[in-house]
């Protein structure tokens, strides 16, 4: 069983958000296998900077998304990802300078995060979205 499920409870509505968002859920589970495997520190390094690029990857786009659109509370989003981004370079700093985190904390810590983000902050924009027609 994976480490992180993806389900309709993750689901906005928006065909490209949740596919990235299902990306994301992949690239945790990869995080885990790695983990699981003891694969290294330098494989696990290796995932996390896919996981972490992608992650800025999709922050990207759906801050672009969200303030083409005008939402209304672009700016508290947008605050809420350079936080993570900037917990998440702590950390990938810390692997680069063989001090990596327990990679156990970080794994729950990525699933809790990102399954409370969408749950609680993306599913508040999903619907201003979908009133201004972007499915």
């Amino acid at each position: 069983m994976a480490f992180m499920q993806w389900n309709s409870e993750l689901e906005l509505q928006i065909v490209e958000i949740d596919r990235q968002h299902q990306r994301l859920v992949e690239l945790i589970n990869q995080f885990d296998d790695a983990v699981q495997a003891q694969q290294g520190v330098e494989m696990l390094d290796k995932v996390l900077n896919e996981l972490l690029d992608y992650t800025k990857t999709h922050f990207k786009f759906e801050e672009a998304l969200l303030a083409k659109h005008g939402y209304p509370t672009y700016p508290e989003h947008k605050a809420e990802h350079d936080a993570l981004a900037e917990k998440v370079v702590f950390m990938q700093d810390m692997f680069k300078e063989g001090n990596p985190p327990d990679s156990n904390m970080l794994l729950n810590f990525l699933k809790i995060w990102l399954k409370e983000h969408i749950l609680d902050v993306d599913k508040q924009y999903a619907p201003y979205l979908q009133e201004q027609g972007v499915v």
